[in-house]
């Protein structure tokens, strides 16, 4: 580790390179490489990044289509359209619809007033309600198993989503939201995440119930994933969703 003399000096000999042209050109150089570099570095792991979710989310699309037509003649008998479409907020913050197999009655929406006053999260941002009266029959099974985000490849084949990433939150929850909340919207959400599955410590292996993690647990987890996300870690996490739904804990 350096020593406040060694930089001092090594300051005073960029200063004097500094001050001939050639030590200002040599400089520039060196600035203009390792944001190059640097841009290289990102532009490859953002290429990697979406062309694993492309490639995931067609293969889901396509492999699991006669799962999709069951769910949808299943949500069909209970009444009223099959598929959920809510804005959600993403990306910079941008708006966007957010598709889901519909697991609640079809004024959902409007009745959440009424029930506010129950919310189980004492923060009040997000909102859970244990028997929710809203959720149908078949909504039930489909949370309990997860297969009501099973539309969401589609918003990640659209690039509006990702397969990997913070969880988008809906208008109610944003205009709530403190600035430090708002470093969440540095990255493209996501169908899973950490909180999603339960991994609050960093375990390679850990799995956990996410209805124990509050709301600003999620954030500070939805920060420590964008600041350390890699190709490896997206993958690890989307076989971790696997066992986390198995076990009635993931997302």
């Amino acid at each position: 580790m350096l020593t406040e003399l060694q930089i001092r000096e090594q300051m005073g000999e960029r200063l004097l390179i500094a001050q001939s042209p050639w030590g200002r050109a040599r400089l520039r150089f060196q600035v203009h490489w390792k944001r190059w570099s640097w841009n290289v570095v990102t532009g490859v792991a953002h290429f990697l990044k979406r062309l694993f979710d492309i490639l995931v989310s067609l293969a889901a699309l396509v492999f699991l289509s006669p799962v999709y037509l069951v769910i949808a003649g299943l949500v069909k008998m209970d009444g009223g359209p099959v598929f959920f479409r809510q804005t959600r907020y993403g990306l910079h913050g941008r708006a966007f619809l957010m598709l889901k197999f519909r697991s609640m009655v079809v004024d959902a929406e409007s009745r959440l007033k009424e029930l506010l006053a129950r919310n189980e999260k004492a923060e009040g941002i997000t909102f859970k309600m244990k028997d929710d009266p809203r959720i149908t029959r078949v909504g039930r099974i489909l949370r309990k198993t997860s297969l009501d985000e099973l539309p969401q490849f589609w918003n990640v084949l659209k690039g509006e989503m990702s397969i990997v990433g913070p969880r988008p939150p809906v208008r109610r929850e944003v205009e709530l939201y403190e600035q430090r909340h708002r470093r969440r919207f540095n990255a493209k959400p996501g169908i899973t995440c950490l909180w999603q599955v339960g991994e609050r410590h960093g375990g390679l292996f850990e799995i956990g119930d996410r209805n124990t993690i509050d709301f600003e647990e999620q954030v500070g987890l939805d920060v420590r994933y964008i600041e350390s996300q890699s190709f490896a870690k997206d993958l690890w996490l989307l076989l971790k969703t696997v066992p986390a739904i198995l076990f009635g804990k993931g997302a």
